[in-house]
Formats: C-alpha cells, sequence, structure tokens
C-alpha cells in the first residue's frame, strides 16, 4: 500500500511505522486518518509483523490534528444551525476515533517512541498504543482546552486507565506540557531515553524481545490486560479461563521450554491471517 504521510520498515517480525512529515511537525493531515488505520489493519491481518512500533521525524513527535485539515470540512461544515450538521459531525468524530481504535483492537503490540512535542491529537493516539517511550525533551500536552476544544479522539477513555484522574484534569483544564519526567514518574511513559537515536534502540530492542515470543501467548495477553482494564476481576477472570480453554497450545509450549532448555530461538505459529479485507 502506497502512503503518503507515514513510512512502514518492516524487519525481523517487526514493523516500523514512521510518521514522515517534520515540516509539518508531523501534523496530521487527512492521508494519515484513512493510511494509519489501514495500515495497522493490514500489519495484522496479513501477519506481517508481530510488534509494531511507532514514530515520528523531526524535532517533534506530533503537533496534532492538522488545523488545515479541519477547514476543508472534515468535522463536517461550519453551520451548525444546519439539520445535517450534528450528524455530520459525529460520522467524521466517529472516522477519527477509528484510527485509533485499531490501533487497541490490532493483535499486536504497539509501541510508541516520542521524541519532542506530542500534541492534541498525538496524545489520543499514543494513549492507544500497549507502551509508550520517550527522550529526556519529550513533552506531552492535551492541547485542544487552548483551541476552545474538549479532546475526544481518545485520549480520556484511555489516559485515566494510565495516570492519576487529578493530574488528567489539570493537564485537561490548563494544557500545561507534562515533561518526559513527570509523565514517567506518573506511569504514562516506561523508560526515558537520552536521545531519539537512544530511544529507537532500546525500543527496537524491546520489540525484538516481544517478537521471539509465541505470538498467539502474547496476542492473549494484550486480550487479557484490555479486558481486565475494562471489567470486573471476577468477569476478567472469567474471560482468561475461556481463553486458554480455547487457544491454549501445548505445542507451543513445549517449543518454547525446549528452545529454553537448548538456548535457542524458538520456532512458533504465527496469528492466522484474517480474510476479509484488502487495502
Amino acid at each position: 500500500m502506497s502512503t503518503k504521510s507515514i513510512e512502514v520498515h518492516i524487519e525481523n517480525d517487526i514493523a516500523h511505522i514512521v510518521m514522515n512529515q517534520p515540516e509539518k511537525r508531523n501534523a496530521m493531515g487527512a492521508d494519515f486518518w484513512a493510511e494509519l488505520p489501514q495500515t495497522i489493519r493490514d500489519i495484522d491481518e496479513n501477519v506481517r509483523a508481530r510488534v509494531i512500533v511507532i514514530s515520528s521525524t523531526g524535532p517533534h513527535f506530533s503537533a496534532g490534528i492538522d488545523i488545515t485539515m479541519l477547514a476543508e470540512g472534515v468535522v463536517g461544515g461550519s453551520d451548525k444551525n444546519h439539520p445535517t450538521y450534528p450528524p455530520a459531525f459525529l460520522a467524521k468524530l466517529q472516522y477519527l476515533q477509528d484510527a485509533f481504535n485499531a490501533i487497541e483492537n490490532c493483535r499486536l503490540p504497539v509501541l510508541a517512541a516520542v521524541q519532542g512535542g506530542c500534541y492534541g491529537a498525538g496524545v489520543d493516539m499514543i494513549t492507544a498504543c500497549d507502551m509508550r517511550y520517550a527522550t529526556k525533551d519529550a513533552f506531552f500536552t492535551i492541547y485542544e482546552i487552548k483551541v476552545g476544544m474538549t479532546a475526544d479522539v481518545g485520549t480520556f477513555p484511555r489516559i485515566c486507565n494510565l495516570i492519576p484522574e487529578g493530574v488528567v484534569r489539570e493537564l485537561a483544564y490548563t494544557g500545561r506540557k507534562m515533561h518526559a519526567d513527570e509523565a514517567e514518574k506518573h506511569g504514562l511513559v516506561n523508560t526515558v531515553f537520552e536521545d531519539q537515536e537512544a530511544m529507537l534502540k532500546g525500543v527496537m530492542d524491546i520489540a525484538a524481545e516481544i517478537a521471539a515470543n509465541p505470538p498467539i501467548s502474547v496476542y492473549g495477553c494484550k486480550q487479557a490486560i484490555t479486558y481486565a482494564r475494562d471489567h470486573s476481576t471476577v468477569d476478567a477472570l472469567a474471560q482468561i479461563g475461556l481463553w486458554n480453554a480455547s487457544f491454549l497450545s501445548p505445542p507451543e509450549m513445549m517449543e518454547a521450554m525446549g528452545a529454553k532448555a537448548q538456548k535457542r530461538a524458538g520456532k512458533f505459529e504465527d496469528l492466522p491471517k484474517i480474510k476479509g479485507r484488502s487495502f
């Protein structure tokens, strides 16, 4: 699939998605909102990799949504008195939300590597990822408040599961910057690195470690963790019991134990392809 807003590199079972418009501070324009979910789903459904890493180019991770895209009517026009405005707005908003739902719904772990500024929709995106890593000059801002908006593409439903509610409220109401050291303290990011080169090396090392494990087990972990986040303990225990009763693979377990005993890389089955989509 040809893309304009992102580059995709796949090697050693790791798919690296790179936002490649540094001249725009990687602002998320119309191409991005179409290309990102299509790319995520293509990698997942066609089993092109076992892990996905998202990074960007230039001094800043992302300036958030491209304002020019809004001016072109992506949010359904500007006449709020028109009877079709509300459903048009809702449809466009759901389209934008879907781009980041694709990350959370992906069977593969998705890791975000953030340098410099991560504004608005950039925060929406990284909170949908499984893990987040940052350079020491990185910062995060729920910037929508500064332009008279309430963040609506995914930040609040997800960030409230990552950091304390009071901190979320402060960030949302003020639009202030949360710098990397504070983000690490509160658990928004896993690790802070000296610079982007060190960060990408570190994140790729983590991705490689994940890719070396049985894909079905990694998928099970992602499913169980996400389900447990959104349900009671009783429901989560029942769900993981049903999952393992259905998907636990003795041959994969034997291969994992044999590989460990023999100090070699395991040979595991990839996830099955998902049929029914084409891009």
